[in-house]
């Protein structure tokens, strides 16, 4: 298993290599067969690893490879942990991005820089994996980093395209920003424990409880919160939880099936796998897991409300990804770890199916976005609009989809807790699930029904089959998955060798005996009825009284403008901290700089030696008695000296 588990690792890397260094010297084909044969053998492996563990359950394997430094006593090693987490995470990672690249090749071929994106998203892939197979946190960072360097080149692959290089640029400095968390709470148990390493992190978890900090003189704070909190901020970055969100809706500038690779099951899921492997540190800090349990409410809510007001297709369903992401950190502030990667799976499936379904619509109405501009699309392009349903259905819980049992199932785990701060968010988690219907089918209304709002319908038709394929093998795990498999993850144990994880029953408060019976219980609450409602709300709105909508935001003009602004948090960004940022800066650098360094030090040196100079010059005046004269007087010094010590 173990040279199995490296071929899974290297395979996608070796195919972007090769991609982006002789792909553009061949041909195209070469460049996505090759690419794609190395990302279908990782699926395999891990399929094959997968269906291993489910059969012989103890199944484990932590190999450090090599040695990558010492210093002083301390040894930093890369290797490989396979457990049940780290596999099921690596079938999720490998099929999507199978289905990412299968689909890439319909939708850039004519696309200069097919060679380079290819390459990029393997090279992606190869760093979530990184991430997701390392068993420790000096590995774990590096693939971090790995996927927010290639997040950062994808979405300005456009880079001739002003607002693609500004999205890029502004996600690679807020990911910083999180990432400076990630990095200092590693730094916390490090200095305490002295290892990386989980296992031994996990081990020494006693010494963290007992450890504190030293905030100030007189004021200190425990270790394990603190690193904690630390490591959950380096996540809401890479997870984009409020207030570090601004980046994730700006990336849409990125090609399409970006948008599905980076949003649905990679690198914007790191965040919250990270949360789920560090749970044997959350479980002894209750103050981590109430701040995880707020912002993932709080993220779920708002940005679920942005979605309402949102007209750019694919910014819609950026938004409905936040939002989800808020979902699944609520989930782990209730220790329910295991509805929240399984929510983390099946969202994958489903969001990627929109994601895709999104760039078909767009391809066919030759890159309009703008839902303003749509309508009617269900008779041109049926496949795609039959793909959006079941991606939209199971996005908004209906009963029997994917999205259905792991939602439900974590409201569930909300509604039970006890932890300070889940009534909160048992009331945004509910009132989230009417948003959710309401802009999913908002969106699908407006896309696919109704009146063509579009010039030039007899020109539209369904996208070529190799963009329908990776949506009809979407399609199935998005309604299916769940049914075979939520019972073992979610209420069974095989997550117990990876999370910390209590009783079912404890947990959500009830007996699970199939999933059948799961399903007629949800009958018994409110989120079911939620939905419908936020269905019929829709339908009222953009089918039934396309004027309303209008009429509400007329009248709630205030609200609406605040929505419409994204809460002002891209403004507060922009014009406090960033202009006032530039402006500290500018002080020091002509203070600092300018002043001290330039006038003072650099160019006030060269300036003191040339004034020194000049004044030493005037002595060289060339005269043979001016040399006599001054031979004279310092014989004559050097003779009074002499005299006077003798």
């Amino acid at each position: 298993m173990y040279e199995l588990s490296l071929i899974a690792l290297i395979t996608p890397l070796v195919g972007g290599l090769l991609a982006g260094l002789i792909g553009s010297k061949v041909n195209k084909s070469f460049t996505h067969w090759i690419t794609t044969l190395g990302i279908f053998i990782s699926f395999s492996i891990s399929c094959w690893i997968l269906v291993e563990v489910f059969l012989n359950p103890s199944l484990f394997l932590n190999q450090n490879i090599y040695e990558w430094m010492s210093i002083a006593g301390f040894n930093f090693k890369a290797g490989i942990l396979i457990d049940h987490l780290t596999v099921s995470m690596m079938a999720v990672v490998t099929f999507i991005s199978l289905m990412v690249h299968i689909y890439s090749i319909g939708y850039m071929h004519d696309d200069p820089g097919y060679h380079r994106f290819f390459c990029y998203i393997s090279l992606f892939t190869f760093a979530m994996l990184l991430l997701v197979m390392s068993n420790n946190l000096l590995q774990l960072f590096f693939g971090w980093e790995g996927v927010g360097l290639m997040s950062y080149l994808l979405i300005g692959f456009w880079y001739k395209k002003e607002s693609a290089i500004q999205a890029n640029f502004k996600a690679f400095i807020v990911n910083r920003v999180g990432d400076m968390g990630l990095l200092l709470g590693i730094a916390v148990i490090f200095s305490i424990i002295g290892s990386l390493d989980y296992q031994t992190i996990f081990n020494s978890s006693t010494e963290l409880v007992k450890a504190k900090i030293s905030i100030t003189n007189g004021y200190s704070v425990s270790a394990i919160t603190l690193a904690c909190l630390l490591l959950f901020f380096g996540a809401m970055g890479k997870s984009a939880q409020m207030p570090l969100h601004v980046w994730l809706p700006d990336s849409m500038e990125g090609p399409t099936p970006i948008s599905a690779l980076i949003h649905a099951a990679t690198m914007v899921t790191a965040g919250v796998y990270m949360v789920a492997r560090m749970s044997p540190l959350f479980e002894l800090s209750s103050v981590a897991l109430s701040v995880v349990l707020i912002v993932g409410a709080t993220t779920a809510l708002c940005a679920g409300l942005l979605g309402i007001v949102m007209c750019d297709i694919k910014r819609i369903i950026a938004y409905s990804t936040i939002s989800q992401l808020g979902y699944m950190m609520v989930a782990a502030g209730v220790s329910a770890y295991s509805a929240s990667v399984f929510h983390l799976m099946t969202h994958a499936f489903f969001k990627s199916l929109l994601f895709l379904a999104a760039g078909s619509v767009i391809i066919a109405l030759h890159h309009e976005q703008d839902i303003r501009k749509m309508g009617g699309l269900k008779q041109y392009m049926p496949i795609t609009y039959l793909a959006a349903l079941i991606g939209s259905l199971s996005l908004i819980g209906f009963p029997g989809f994917a999205g259905f049992f792991s939602k439900d199932a974590l409201i569930e785990a909300v509604a039970h807790s006890s932890t300070v701060g889940s009534e909160f968010a048992y009331y945004c988690v509910l009132i989230g699930v009417f948003v959710t219907a309401l802009y999913t089918f908002r969106f699908l209304f407006m896309v696919f029904h109704g009146q063509t709002r579009f010039k030039g319908g007899e020109q539209i038709k369904e996208s070529s089959w190799v963009i329908l394929i990776p949506l009809i093998l979407l399609s199935i795990p998005s309604i299916l998955i769940a049914w075979p498999t939520f019972g073992v993850l979610v209420f069974g144990d095989f997550f117990s060798d990876s999370i910390r994880q209590i009783s079912s029953y404890e947990l959500f408060g009830f007996e699970y005996q199939s999933p059948l019976s799961f399903l007629i219980h949800s009958f018994s609450g409110p989120v079911i009825y939620l939905s419908v409602i936020g269905i019929f709300a829709a339908w009222v709105g953009y089918i039934k009284k396309p004027e309303l909508p209008y009429k509400i935001s007329n009248q709630f003009t205030t609200i609406h403008r605040v929505l419409v602004n994204k809460f002002y948090f891209d403004h507060f960004y922009e014009n406090v901290i960033a202009k006032n940022t530039a402006k500290l800066g500018s002080a020091f650098w002509k203070f600092g700089d300018i002043k001290i360094i330039d006038d003072f030090l650099v160019n006030g040196t060269a300036i003191r030696i040339q004034k020194l100079s000049t004044i030493t010059k005037k002595m060289q005046t060339g005269y043979i008695y001016h040399y006599a004269l001054m031979m004279v007087i310092g014989l004559s010094l050097l003779l009074a000296w002499v005299i006077i010590k003798s």
